[in-house]
């Protein structure tokens, strides 16, 4: 009897190629940073290029107030009474008083212009009777509230 050969059913293995392993990748130098740029500055408008609307219009300077020398008496000198204040400053002499305004029953007030120096005074009682004590000085511009005796 006669062998027969047999042959292996197995189908042969497909060939596979051989996978080549990733090549490194190159590391590239890091870029050098860029320089900041300079801002540009925004482009000047000519004036003739504005519609009219769009320009603002001029403005006027504005004048400079003179300082105020504020000096207030809060004294209650009676009815029919009246506070004089006499001495060196704008204005101010001391051989005639100049009459304060009354704001309220005990409080008397006046405002004088601007001084190169201190304002040197006393109050008068119907341009009469002076207050007791040395001379009040303030300097100018400054706002005193004082309280004379008589």
């Amino acid at each position: 009897m006669k062998k027969s050969a047999s042959k292996s059913t197995k189908s042969p293995a497909p060939a596979t190629k051989p996978v080549p392993a990733p090549a490194p990748k190159a590391v590239a130098a890091p870029k050098p940073a860029a320089a900041p740029k300079a801002a540009k500055a925004p482009a000047k408008k000519k004036a003739a290029s504005l519609p009219a609307a769009a320009k603002s219009p001029a403005v006027a300077p504005v004048a400079a107030q003179p300082l105020m020398t504020t000096i207030t008496a809060q004294i209650d000198i009676g009815f029919g009474n009246a506070l004089h204040i006499r001495g060196e400053g704008p204005g101010l002499s001391w051989d005639k008083g100049m009459l304060m305004n009354c704001v309220t029953d005990d409080r008397w007030q006046i405002e004088l212009p601007e001084s190169s120096r201190p304002v040197v005074f006393k109050f008068l009682v119907n341009d009469l009777t002076w207050n007791t004590g040395e001379d009040y000085s303030v300097a100018s511009g400054s706002n005193v509230t004082l309280v004379p005796a008589f």
